[in-house]
């Protein structure tokens, strides 16, 4: 039984718990994290999703992600998102997401690293992911046109490449306080 913690509005954890699944009640959110693995040359590192998924089964999707577990913050979640399903190893507890999402029912830090590796290699955990490759932002943009792709909004995709060529913000003095 997987437990979530339940989040105030301000991202204020309200001491609740609830069962993976269960309805959050109304001004109650939860927290998903994904991370994107980039290689050097700029290509995605992509999964499958396992036909058994319940949501979008066999779609391709982002390097990884899930549900926090109740007690964990969200580096902790990307860590063990990324472990279980693709055997990577990472320490994030002194990174900050590059992006943040509110959507209807919670919040989602999105995590990015750089890792040179052979897709043929990863430890693929077989009742999520059933395949991973790396994809260039055309590839990726290819796969979500022919349906083959979870549904992201097609300007998403490209910020999360945008992001990793260029940073998340400013630069230079002028981004400087």
């Amino acid at each position: 039984m997987e437990l979530l913690d339940v989040y105030s509005f301000d991202r204020v954890p309200t001491g609740r718990r609830l069962r993976r699944g269960e309805p959050l009640g109304p001004g109650e959110y939860h927290l998903v994290v994904h991370i994107c693995v980039f290689d050097r040359a700029g290509r995605l590192l992509i999964q499958r999703r396992s036909p058994e998924k319940r949501s979008w089964p066999g779609l391709w999707d982002l390097s990884a992600g899930g549900c926090a577990q109740a007690g964990e913050s969200s580096q902790a979640a990307a860590e063990r998102e990324l472990f279980e399903e693709l055997g990577l190893e990472a320490d994030l507890s002194h990174t900050r997401p590059v992006l943040t999402i509110n959507f209807e029912t919670g919040f989602d830090d999105v995590f990015e690293l750089e890792r040179e590796l052979e897709p043929a290699g990863l430890r693929l955990q077989a009742e999520e992911v059933a395949q991973a490759r790396w994809a260039s932002q055309d590839e990726v943009c290819a796969l979500l046109g022919e349906g083959g792709f979870v549904p992201y909004s097609p300007d998403f995709l490209s910020l999360l490449f945008d992001i990793h060529r260029h940073g998340a913000g400013l630069r230079g003095k002028e981004a400087e306080l």
